[in-house]
């Protein structure tokens, strides 16, 4: 059994047998979404989503070690244990990392870069660096752990992965209250380049909600298992590892196969060039239109109907719907300037 093996100071690489069926389970579906994250790469050319696939590979690799080391009980490898535990505690991270750059592209997109908390341009790499941190510390207070001869080494790698967790709990946190801000104002006033992306959108900000809660979530988990010591029940007991862990993360692999940021992020590039191109800045996205002082537009012009860029708007007109000229009172009819496209 598990239990036979030990280190001086009572440090133990399982407290439990690992379940081969169990972890092979994992192999298998993690393998696939691999390989599915593996042919969006490249079809779609999204190159900022390498550390997702990077991720995947981790939790792979990490769950073939684990089926690996339930065919060596009770003689654990040590090797086998520091590749699975430090692929499967860091890969998250690199989830987080990818999550991180699509918030911030979606706001250039959709030219929405004055309803974010902070400037866009800082955005990921104010994430990404607190991600790299808690990387790093994971990374290293793993490898101490995985190596423990004595309680101290043990106690010591268990307050540097913890010191790692929470550096990824605090940042993740902050990045989901700016993911909350910006929808929310979106929601209150949408942006004009809004009403023209035709991607799904909205579906990739429903989809950053679900994995960022999994991914807290998860984080959470392991700042707990941790924080109770190698000889608490949540290290005892396999179950929680593969529920709290393997599954969650798996399910924010699928998420982002059904929601992928290639379909809503379409038009980045386009979006981009096209205001550099014409000189706008931020400020493209309140550009003040002439309207009527009945709030009607101007004669003969496009005027933004009620549209979901996730849908076809009402009468096959894409986001616009066509206003005919209203009855005018006296003549000329004075112009006013709203940004709000006359909502």
């Amino acid at each position: 059994m598990a239990e036979d093996q030990a280190y001086e100071g009572g440090f133990k690489l399982y407290r439990y047998d690992p379940s081969l069926a169990g972890n092979i389970v994992f192999v298998v579906l993690f393998a696939l979404a691999t390989i599915g994250h593996v042919v969006f790469l490249v079809r779609k050319r999204t190159w900022y989503f390498i550390p997702f696939v990077i991720a995947c590979l981790f939790e792979t690799v990490g769950y073939i070690g684990r089926a690996i080391a339930a065919q060596e009980a009770p003689d654990f490898s040590l090797n086998v244990y520091i590749i699975q535990t430090l692929l499967i505690l860091l890969g998250p991270a690199l989830l987080a990392a990818s999550i991180y750059m699509i918030l911030g592209r979606l706001i250039r997109m959709l030219g929405a870069e004055e309803y974010a908390l902070i400037r866009t341009n800082w955005m990921t790499k104010v994430f990404v660096t607190g991600d790299v941190l808690s990387f790093l510390a994971q990374g290293a207070g793993g490898g101490l752990l995985a190596q423990a001869k004595t309680h101290d080494d043990q106690k010591r790698g268990e307050a540097i992965i913890l010191g790692g967790l929470g550096i990824q709990v605090a940042f993740f946190g902050f990045f989901i209250v700016t993911t909350v801000v910006f929808h929310r104002r979106m929601a209150a006033q949408p942006t004009a380049r809004s009403y023209s992306v035709t991607g799904p959108w909205r579906a990739l900000i429903t989809a950053l909600y679900a994995s960022s809660a999994l991914v807290m979530v998860r984080s959470v988990f392991r700042m707990v298992e941790f924080g109770m010591g190698n000889d608490s029940i949540l290290m005892s007991s396999e179950g929680y590892l593969l529920g709290l862990d393997g599954a969650l993360m798996f399910i924010v692999v699928v998420i982002f196969l059904w929601s992928h940021p290639s379909r809503a992020l379409a038009g980045y590039k386009e979006s981009l060039a096209s205001s550099t191109e014409s000189g706008r800045n931020t400020a493209e996205s309140f550009q003040m239109l002439a309207v009527h002082p009945e709030g009607a537009p101007p004669l003969g012009t496009l005027a933004p109907g009620k549209y979901d860029s996730d849908s076809t708007a009402v009468g096959g007109q894409q986001g616009y719907a066509y206003d005919a000229p209203p009855a005018r009172r006296g003549h000329g009819g004075d112009h006013r300037y709203s940004s709000s496209y006359g909502r």
